[in-house]
């Protein structure tokens, strides 16, 4: 966050002269949408695979002054979405200085501001307060209540002397404090549904209610929520009233593309290590092979989150190896790959009656994604040569404690192996690291052909005849 300027206006007088009017939350981000759209500006940083789908439908919905709840599985993307929100705001905005609810300094709401404004005219102080400050988000939880969200007596201001119906001992909750910004709800079917109902005024009257007072604070909130599908029949719903208030429920849905999977994991990824974009396609393989598998608890998702830890888990068994063999760069082969089904089966659910089998199907949907990798990449190759010098005695092992250049130097030199490098990415000048594992991703697509033959214990793979 920036400092703030020093040539904003500092009173509510020179804030009037300098023709800061009032403008609803709504309309500020209408605005600003609107002006990034026209200039071809991305509104959306960070977010991939959304464009087409859900983008146009959430960008029309805040172009309608909508309020919106993100519908999808765990592990879409939902929550960074609505954090992008805060980007649509004004960078700096004016608040009264000093203001419980942030209210503008032309506009006070509560008893407190009024009094102030009224007494001090032009005079009135006022601060700035930074876009990613109008952004609150709350997880819903069943312990959630309706003090936290809405507000509620604060004991202490009635023992400071206060009556109990004075407006000024309320203690204000989540949502009034959110006043001119943003509020997102993540989970909302969790909430209980005697606190949902404290919502209903917020979303259609903007206002709030707090026990038997009769003080109403006009508020200026966008409400945003996200739930999963799920939520609705099984651990809670969203009531029917406040499902009706909001102005659209957009799907969210995972990466529809291997690249757009390979981008998350590479946006997302805090990899240790050099990880391969082959690898990296693999493990997108591997998770869209795991959203179909018919032994997967589909209701249940497989998060993106998934691919983002199988790439952090393969970078890290290299950075092992790296250390155990002194190589450097420490670089990925598929033989990390190894490390994913052991490490992250507690990810996922499986269907009822494959317990027991759990690393078997990871493993064999492992295996499918990296075959189905190694045909794309190598389309057109002719890996014979390769695969008859293995044949004839030039066993291949690898292994955590096998370097790259051990891979590269058990093999003569073949033609084929520099097209092999060429097909992943890597230049013949590169370091063995990098060579070995296009090598590798060449071998073991040849014998999950079935024309190598692979020997495996708790340490060392060798490919042979």
């Amino acid at each position: 966050m920036n400092a703030v300027p020093d040539a904003l206006p500092r009173t509510a007088g020179a804030l009037r002269a300098a023709g800061y009017e009032p403008r609803p939350i709504a309309q500020e981000i209408h605005d600003n949408l609107l002006e990034a759209l026209k200039a071809g500006e991305d509104a959306w940083p960070g977010i991939v695979g959304f464009s087409r789908t859900v983008l146009p439908q959430l960008e029309r919905a805040l172009l309608a002054g909508h309020d919106v709840v993100l519908l999808g599985e765990r592990g879409q993307g939902k929550t960074r979405l609505l954090r992008t929100l805060a980007g649509l705001l004004d960078e700096w905005t004016p608040v009264i200085e000093g203001s419980e609810l942030g209210e503008h300094p032309l506009q006070p709401i509560t008893p407190a501001s009024l009094r102030r404004a009224a007494e001090l005219g032009d005079e009135l102080p006022v601060a700035w307060r930074h876009r990613s400050e109008r952004y609150t988000e709350k997880l819903a939880t069943p312990d959630t209540s309706v003090g936290d969200l809405i507000g509620d007596v604060d004991p202490v201001k009635v023992a400071e002397g206060r009556s109990l119906g004075d407006p000024e001992t309320i203690h204000f909750g989540l949502v009034p404090r959110a006043h001119r910004g943003i509020v997102a709800i993540n989970e909302l079917p969790d909430l209980a549904e005697r606190i949902q109902v404290a919502l209903l005024n917020v979303m259609e009257e903007r206002d709030i209610q707090v026990r038997g007072y009769t003080l109403r604070l006009p508020l200026d909130v966008l409400l945003v929520a996200t739930a999963n599908p799920e939520d609705y029949t099984n651990r809670g719903r969203i009531i029917t009233p406040l499902k009706d208030r909001f102005g659209a429920e957009i799907r969210t849905h995972y990466p529809l593309d291997v690249e757009s999977e390979v981008a998350v994991v590479r946006q997302e990824a805090n990899l240790v290590a050099e990880v391969g974009e082959p690898l990296l396609e693999v493990l997108a393989r591997f998770v869209r092979n795991l959203r179909e598998s018919p032994v997967i608890d589909q209701r249940s998702g497989v998060s993106a989150r998934f691919a983002v830890a199988a790439a952090e888990t393969v970078a890290a068994a290299a950075l092992r190896r790296s250390a155990l063999t002194a190589e450097e760069p420490a670089v990925a082969r598929p033989v990390d790959l190894d490390a994913v089904p052991s490490v992250l089966r507690g990810k996922i659910e499986f269907e009822p009656g494959e317990e027991g089998r759990e690393i078997e199907h990871l493993v064999h949907l492992l295996r499918r994604a990296i075959a189905e990798t190694a045909r794309e990449r190598f389309a057109g190759l002719d890996l014979r040569p390769l695969a008859d010098a293995v044949a004839e005695g030039h066993l291949v092992a690898t292994g955590e404690r096998v370097p790259g250049k051990d891979v590269l130097e058990a093999l003569p030199e073949l033609p084929v192996l520099h097209e092999v490098a060429q097909r992943a990415g890597v230049g013949a000048d590169e370091p063995a690291g990098r060579i070995a594992a296009a090598v590798e991703l060449a071998l073991e697509s040849l014998f999950l052909a079935r024309r190598l033959a692979k020997d495996s214990d708790d340490t060392t793979t060798v490919y042979g005849r």
